[in-house]
């Protein structure tokens, strides 16, 4: 058995491209993925569109309903930084449908990786920082409801706090945020997470691994949770333009193997996301994307998950 992949097929047609956030990168990252042997087709599962209900488990139903119509207001849209488009409003739906499998793929086999995700930006009712739907919250509180896990660590890496995760779970006792972020950077409010590990602009890669390594193995003794799900960001990066970390590509899939090692050698079952980058260069931001898959591989098959 090869380590399961999540995929989602509207990626394959170029959608509601921006500047900002260029929406082909899913669409390569697949590509590339086939192309470097790090995967095959067969390795992919495809998401179904999830109910309005379920992504209602988390967000206010009223915003739900006028995101997925196309009736938000333009001031909600402009929070969010993304034009609505209705195929944008389909790829954000069946991007929260991708994570819920991926959680659900990795509770069978002890790890997967989705190929999209990490949109923990989005709060209750609006959206944020291009985040529309919180799919890590949705995720976590659909197998919360479920019974199928009783406690899930939301391990987030991307250079950006996990604002709206972190707000949405304030209260709840099951799920544990745990978010390791540039302290300068968006958003310049920063929520609570039950543990926060606000970093120094500029930190690079052993600075960086080390402060992991302090964290990290600590909270899955103590919290023992039945699911971890990583947010592998890859916006610290050194020359990410929204990042003022300093990470290389080296840094970045040692990062991810630490993670995933980490986890798995104890039996955490470990359901993953890759989270922000923004680069101008699109094949150099598509393969630190791939790091966590090219890491992911090599954890799975020497575990024989």
């Amino acid at each position: 058995m090869d380590l399961p992949l999540v995929y989602h097929p509207n990626y394959v047609a170029p959608i509601a491209n921006t500047h900002r956030f260029p929406m082909e990168k899913f669409r390569l990252l697949y590509e590339m993925l086939i192309a470097d042997g790090v995967a095959r087709s067969e390795q992919f599962y495809r998401p179904e569109l999830p109910d309005l209900e379920v992504i209602a488990s988390v967000h206010d139903r009223q915003y739900v309903e006028a995101y997925w119509q196309g009736t938000l207001e333009h001031k909600a849209q402009r929070r969010i930084g993304l034009p609505w488009t209705r195929e944008l409003a389909y790829r954000t739906r069946i991007a929260v449908g991708g994570s819920l499998l991926t959680a659900r793929l990795a509770l069978q086999h002890g790890l997967a990786c989705n190929t999209a995700g990490g949109t923990h930006h989005a709060f209750p009712s609006y959206g944020s920082g291009f985040c529309i739907f919180n799919d890590l919250a949705i995720a976590s509180r659909v197998l919360l409801n479920e019974g199928l896990v009783k406690k899930i660590l939301i391990v987030d890496l991307d250079v950006h706090q996990g604002d709206g995760t972190a707000l949405i779970f304030q209260d709840e006792a099951k799920v544990f945020t745990f978010s390791m972020h540039c302290q300068i950077n968006f958003p310049l409010v920063k929520q609570i997470s039950d543990r926060d590990v606000p970093l120094p602009e500029g930190m690079e890669d052993d600075a960086y691994l080390q402060t992991l390594a302090n964290h990290l193995p600590d909270l899955l003794t103590e919290f023992k949770p039945d699911l971890v799900l990583y947010d592998a960001g890859v916006d610290p990066h050194i020359s990410d333009r929204l990042g003022k970390l300093a990470l290389t590509d080296a840094g970045l899939y040692r990062r991810d193997m630490q993670v995933l090692s980490t986890c798995v050698s104890q039996g955490f079952p470990v359901a993953s996301v890759i989270g922000g980058g923004y680069c101008e260069d699109m094949r150099s931001l598509v393969y630190r994307h791939s790091l966590l898959h090219r890491a992911a591989s090599e954890v799975y098959r020497h575990y024989r998950l």
